[in-house]
C-alpha cells in the first residue's frame, strides 16, 4: 500500500474538469502536498456540481474530462512524484433523470423480471409489485396529474420527465393514464415519498437509490472501472463515500481490498464520542471529520461555556413560550426529539418498512412495532453498528427507549433477538436505517436549532462537547497515531457547515460571551425575525464569514432556516418569515444602526480569529494523520454550507503569493490571508520532504504565567507551537514568563527563518511574528527546510494581539 503523506482536494466539475486539475499540479505540487485528492468522477446527472449522484458506472463523466483527461492528469502526477486518491460512490445511484441511468430505466421497464432487479433495494410487496416514484406536482384533486401524463414513442412523459413503458402496454392507443397503469411503476405526488416510498434511498433525497453492492455481480460491475483506475497505475487510493448505507461495510471493504490488490483506502465514517472504528476494517480510517472536531475544540474557551449554555437556554425558552412547549433541557434532548420527528415522519417509509421485517406482523403493520421500532432509531448513541460489534449499543438504545417510553417495553424486548441477530433481515436493515436517522435529525435538523456556539455544530462533531484541554487533545491524538495513523485529518470539506476560517472566528465567541451576548440584543432589536435561536445562529454566521455578500448570506439564511424547521421549512415556506430574514441580511450591509453594531463586533474578533485560524492550520497539518487541505483554504476562506463551499478558487492568485512568499517574503496577518499560505506551504514540504520527522506525537511541556494558552508538541524532530484563546492572552498581558521546554539543541522556525536555543525557550521569542512556529532543529538545515533564503537577522515585529501590522 502507497500512503500519501497529504493530500489536496479538488472539486471536479465541468466548470473545474480534469484538464483543469492537470493545470493546477504544478501549484498544488509547490504548495507541498503529495496527492491530489478528487471528488467523484464517473458519469453523473446532467449538471452535477457534486458528483454524488452516479449514473453510469462504466465511464468517467466527459463533461468532468472524460477518460483521456484522467489518463493525462494521472501521468502528469506520476512525473511530478504525486499520487491521486479518487471519492467514489458504493452506495446509492442517481435517478432524477432515469434515461440518463440504463440500470434504473431497465428496472422500471420490467419490474421484477429485470435484470438490475438484484441491483436496487426495492421493496415490492409494499406497492403491488410496482415502485413508487414520488414525482407528481400538487394538484387541486390529487389525481388530475396522471391526466398530463403523454405516450411518446415508446415513452411515458410526464413534462419534461421520461419514463420508459414495459413491451406492448401502449400498443392499443390508450391514453396516458390508462398506460401508466400497466406499468411496473406508479407515478405519485412528491409528498407521499417520506410515508410510502418502497426503495431505499440516500437519507431523504428520492433521487438517489439505493445500491445492494453486496450482491457480486453488482459489486463487480459497478466497481469495474474504479478497479481499472487502481490497476493501471492511475489512481493509488479510494475515499468511499457513506459506507453505513450498505448491508455489510466490512465486507465491502474485504471485497474493494482484493480487487484493488490492498491500496489504500479511507472511509467517509462519522464516529460519536470515543466510538472507535471496527479494527477488521480493511482501511487506513476515517476522512478526518473526528479529527476536525478535536482541532476546534482545543481553540474554544471552556469559561465561556456557563454563560453561553444560560443564553441558549433563554433563547430555546422564548422561543418554546408561543407554543407552549417545553425548551429542550441539552443537546442530548434535542437530538432525541429531532431523531424521533425525523423516524415520525421524513423517514417514516422507511421505518415501515423494518416493522413489515418483524415476522408476527402482517400487511397490516402493528403500531406498536413501528413505535418501538422508531423509538430505538431515536435513542441509538452511534450512526450504525456492524454486528457483531456494537451491540452494546444495541443495548443502550434499548434502555434509553424503555426509559423514554416504558409503554413500549414489551415491543422492544420482543424486537432485541431479531435486532442482534447479525443475519436477520430486519437487523440488516436496521444498521442502515439507524444511521439515515442520525444523520437528518442530528446534521441536518438540530444542528440548524441550536444556536449556543455554532463553530461546534460541525459534521462529525458532537455540539455536546463544549471544549477540549492540551492534556485530551494530546491524548486523542496519540490515541490516532497507534491506531490509524493513516486516517486522514481535515478542517474544511465539501460538506462541511461552515468554513474553517469561519468556525475560527465564531470559536473566539467562547472568550467574550458577556460581549455577545449585549451585541445579539442589539442586533435582534434592531433586525427581528421572532425566531430567538435562529437569530443567534444567524448572527454567528454573519459575523464568521463577514465580508460575505448579501447573495451568499441570503442562500445560507434560506437554506438554514427551511432546515431548522422552526419558521419555516422546504416544503412549505413561510414567506413572511423568510421576507424579514432576507432583509435582515440587506440590513447587514444597508442599515446604520446594524452596520455600526456589527462592523464593531467583526472589529472585536477579527484578530483573534486569525490567530485560532493559523493556529488550528498548523496544529491540523503537523499532527497525527495524512492532512487535507480542501481546495483555496491556503488563504482564509469564508465559505459556509454547499453549494457556497464549492466555489470557484482564484488559483492566479494563490500562485502569486506563493511566488512571494518563495522569494523570502514574511506576509504580515491580514485580510490578504499570505500568512495562512506561508504556513501551509511550510507545513506540507516539510510533511512530504522530510517524512522522518513525524513519527511520535510528544506534548511540549509550557510553563508560566500564559502556560494555558500554548499548545506545543514534538512529532519526532518536527515541533509545532501554537497559541490558543488569544483574546484572553491579550487581557492578561502576553506571554510574559511564559516558556516551553524543546531539546537541548538549536531550532529553527521554517516559518521566518529565526533561529533559537534549545531548552528552555521563552514563547514570546519564539512567537514574534506569527501566532504559530514551526520548528526542527537548526544544525544541517538545507535551504529547503528554511525561509527560501529569507535573512533570519531581519527584526521580527511582535506577536502583539493590538499590532496593527499582524491584527495581533
Amino acid at each position: 500500500m502507497r500512503i500519501p503523506l497529504s493530500t489536496y482536494r479538488l472539486q471536479i466539475t465541468a466548470a473545474f474538469d480534469l484538464a483543469a486539475a492537470e493545470g493546477v499540479l504544478d501549484y498544488v505540487n509547490e504548495l507541498g502536498a503529495d496527492w491530489l485528492y478528487l471528488s467523484p468522477l464517473l458519469a453523473a446527472e446532467e449538471g452535477s456540481d457534486h458528483g454524488y449522484d452516479v449514473v453510469d458506472h462504466s465511464r468517467i463523466d466527459p463533461v468532468r474530462g472524460g477518460a483521456e483527461a484522467l489518463t493525462r492528469l494521472a501521468a502528469a502526477a506520476t512525473d511530478a512524484g504525486r499520487g491521486i486518491l479518487v471519492d467514489i460512490v458504493p452506495n446509492h445511484m442517481g435517478v432524477a433523470t432515469p434515461h440518463r441511468n440504463h440500470w434504473w430505466w431497465n428496472l422500471l421497464q420490467n419490474g421484477p423480471a429485470s435484470r438490475y432487479v438484484e441491483a436496487f433495494d426495492v421493496d415490492w410487496a409494499a406497492n403491488g409489485d410496482r415502485i413508487l416514484l414520488p414525482v407528481l406536482g400538487d394538484d387541486a384533486d390529487g389525481r388530475s396529474e396522471l391526466d398530463r401524463l403523454e405516450v411518446v414513442g415508446d415513452e411515458l412523459h410526464y413534462y419534461d420527465n421520461r419514463f420508459p413503458l414495459a413491451p406492448g402496454t401502449a400498443d392499443d392507443g390508450a391514453d396516458g393514464r390508462a398506460v401508466h397503469s400497466r406499468q411496473h411503476y406508479e407515478l405519485v405526488n412528491w409528498r407521499r415519498a417520506d410515508a410510502q416510498l418502497n426503495y431505499r434511498r440516500f437519507f431523504s433525497v428520492n433521487t438517489l437509490a439505493g445500491l445492494r453492492v453486496e450482491v457480486p455481480w453488482v459489486f463487480d460491475e459497478s466497481h469495474r472501472e474504479i478497479v481499472r483506475w487502481v490497476q493501471d497505475g492511475l489512481v493509488q487510493g479510494l475515499r468511499v463515500d457513506h459506507p453505513d448505507g450498505l448491508a455489510d461495510p466490512g465486507g465491502y471493504l474485504d471485497r474493494l481490498r482484493d480487487a484493488t490488490d490492498g491500496a489504500y483506502v479511507l472511509v467517509e465514517k462519522i464516529l460519536e464520542g470515543d466510538e472507535q472504528l471496527p479494527t477488521g476494517w480493511a482501511t487506513a480510517g476515517t476522512t478526518g471529520y473526528d479529527a476536525l472536531a478535536d482541532f476546534d475544540r482545543l481553540l474554544v474557551d471552556p469559561a465561556g461555556q456557563r454563560a453561553l449554555d444560560a443564553l441558549e437556554a433563554r433563547l430555546q425558552a422564548e422561543a418554546a413560550a408561543p407554543t407552549g412547549d417545553a425548551p429542550p433541557a441539552n443537546w442530548a434532548d434535542l437530538v432525541h426529539a429531532r431523531k424521533r420527528v425525523i423516524a415520525d415522519h421524513t423517514l417514516q417509509a422507511e421505518v415501515v418498512r423494518l416493522a413489515r421485517l418483524v415476522p408476527a406482523t402482517t400487511a397490516a403493520v402493528d403500531p406498536a412495532t413501528v413505535d418501538a421500532l422508531a423509538e430505538l432509531l431515536a435513542c441509538f448513541p452511534v450512526y450504525r453498528s456492524y454486528l457483531p460489534v456494537g451491540i452494546d449499543e444495541l443495548s443502550h438504545a434499548a434502555a434509553e427507549a424503555a426509559r423514554h417510553r416504558p409503554d413500549l417495553v414489551s415491543a422492544i424486548s420482543g424486537l432485541l433477538p431479531l435486532l442482534g441477530d447479525p443475519g436477520h433481515p430486519l437487523a440488516v436493515r436496521f444498521q442502515q436505517t439507524s444511521g439515515m436517522v442520525m444523520a437528518k435529525g442530528v446534521e441536518d435538523t438540530a444542528y440548524y436549532r441550536f444556536s449556543r456556539l455554532t463553530s461546534l455544530n460541525e459534521v462529525g462533531a458532537d455540539p455536546g462537547e463544549f471544549a477540549v484541554d492540551a492534556d485530551e487533545f494530546h491524548r486523542r491524538q496519540q490515541i490516532r497515531l497507534a491506531t490509524f495513523p493513516a486516517s486522514m485529518t481535515t478542517l474544511s470539506t465539501h460538506d462541511t457547515k461552515r468554513s474553517e476560517d469561519v468556525r475560527a472566528r465564531i470559536s473566539v465567541l467562547a472568550e467574550i460571551p458577556v460581549e455577545w451576548e449585549n451585541t445579539l440584543r442589539t442586533l435582534r432589536a434592531a433586525a427581528p425575525l421572532g425566531d430567538a435561536p435562529f437569530e443567534n445562529l444567524l448572527w454567528q454566521a454573519i459575523v464568521g464569514s463577514w465580508p460575505a455578500t448579501p447573495e451568499r448570506l441570503i442562500a445560507y439564511a434560506e437554506k438554514a432556516a427551511r432546515e431548522a424547521g422552526t419558521s419555516t421549512t422546504w416544503t412549505s415556506r413561510n414567506a413572511e418569515f423568510e421576507a424579514a430574514m432576507r432583509g435582515l441580511v440587506t440590513a447587514s450591509f444597508d442599515d446604520p444602526a446594524v452596520t455600526q453594531t456589527l462592523s464593531a463586533f467583526v472589529d472585536r474578533v477579527r484578530a483573534a480569529g486569525w490567530s485560532n485560524a493559523l493556529s488550528n492550520k498548523l496544529v491540523q497539518l503537523t499532527a497525527p494523520g495524512v492532512p487535507d487541505v480542501y481546495q483555496g483554504t491556503e488563504l482564509w476562506d469564508t465559505s459556509l454550507v454547499d453549494p457556497d463551499n464549492r466555489r470557484p478558487v482564484d488559483y492566479d492568485l494563490r500562485r502569486g503569493y506563493l511566488t512571494r512568499v518563495n522569494d523570502g517574503w514574511l506576509p504580515p496577518v491580514d485580510e490578504t490571508g499570505a500568512a495562512k499560505l506561508l504556513v501551509t506551504t511550510r507545513a506540507l514540504r516539510l510533511r512530504r520532504d522530510h517524512p522522518e520527522r513525524f513519527f511520535r506525537h510528544s506534548p511540549v511541556a509550557a510553563f508560566g504565567t500564559a502556560a494555558a494558552h500554548v499548545i506545543a508538541f514534538d512529532r519526532g524532530g518536527a515541533v509545532t507551537v501554537a497559541t490558543r484563546l488569544p483574546l484572553g492572552l491579550a487581557a492578561g498581558g502576553g506571554w510574559d514568563d511564559t516558556t516551553v521546554v524543546l531539546s537541548g539543541r538549536p531550532v529553527v522556525d521554517l516559518l521566518t527563518g529565526e533561529r533559537h536555543p534549545g531548552g528552555t525557550v521563552s514563547v514570546a521569542a519564539l512567537l514574534r511574528r506569527y501566532p504559530v512556529a514551526l520548528l526542527v532543529p537548526a544544525d544541517g538545515q538545507d535551504s529547503a527546510d528554511t525561509a527560501d533564503g529569507q535573512d533570519s537577522a531581519e527584526p521580527a515585529r511582535t506577536n502583539d494581539l493590538e499590532s496593527a501590522d499582524h491584527a495581533h
